[in-house]
């Protein structure tokens, strides 16, 4: 029988922590080896023998993490959000010195989240308006969602050269038309009882097509999670993104 494979989670004991630590501890093919809570040291991640981290934190403390799991030599699984492009850029040149680890930031783990933003950039190109909605549960504390970041950045370069939507608008109240990212409005909506669910309306004149995704509980990011520790030890480098790991151009 082959070794399993040795992993550990950051933020165990989140919502989406516990869920990591029930899902990679009924893996056949992993042994979960730690289970950090905040105040738990980064060396626990070495005495345990860990190869990869599963980073479920928050953006306070995940550059961190990260950084001190890539110098360890480990590879890191990562859906905690605030990586903005100064951090990103320090964490490639870390991996430059460690060419042999791979990092996956994933702003969503859910497979259905990953297509919907995938066949929501490639609808993009083909409508004059497009915006987005993201609806999360009041505990979320970022907002947009690095969901709704990531979906608007790929729909974006889609649209590259593009004429802007249009949009009459010459007064509005402050946050009345959304966030604007990179071009393209994102509305935030913070309710009890949601778990996490997005919308990108694309319309052109006589038509609207709606691409949604939900996720009722934390089952639905497990099966992404589990395909990030599986396949980062053999990316080496960054990648974001989960549709990284996907096979979506074929």
């Amino acid at each position: 029988m082959s070794e399993l494979l040795k992993v550990a989670v950051l933020g165990a004991k989140g919502r989406m922590g516990t869920a990591a630590v029930e899902a990679l501890g009924a893996a056949a093919d992993m042994e979960l080896v730690a289970a950090l809570g905040r105040t738990d040291s980064l060396d626990t991640l070495v005495d345990a023998g860990a190869e990869v981290i599963v980073d479920l934190t928050v953006p306070a403390s995940t550059e961190a993490n990260v950084r001190f799991a890539v110098e360890h030599g480990i590879h890191a699984v990562v859906g905690t959000t605030g990586w903005d492009a100064g951090r990103l850029a320090a964490l490639t040149a870390l991996l430059a010195k460690h060419p042999a680890t791979g990092v996956l930031i994933a702003p969503n783990f859910a497979l259905g989240s990953v297509l919907a933003t995938h066949f929501a950039a490639q609808a993009a190109k083909y409508f004059d308006s497009v915006e987005i909605i993201e609806l999360h549960h009041p505990r979320k504390v970022d907002s947009p969602s690095g969901t709704a970041l990531r979906t608007a950045q790929l729909i974006s370069a889609a649209r590259a050269g593009l004429p802007a939507a249009p949009d009459a608008t010459e007064t509005a109240l402050d946050g009345a038309r959304g966030a604007s990212v990179h071009g393209v409005p994102v509305h935030s909506v913070r309710l009890a009882g949601l778990v996490a669910h997005q919308e990108v309306l694309l319309g052109s004149p006589g038509e609207q097509l709606t691409i949604r995704h939900d996720s009722f509980n934390h089952a639905s990011f497990m099966p992404g999670v589990l395909l990030g520790v599986r396949t980062v030890g053999t990316r080496p480098g960054l990648t974001v993104g989960l549709d990284g790991y996907l096979d979506l151009e074929g």
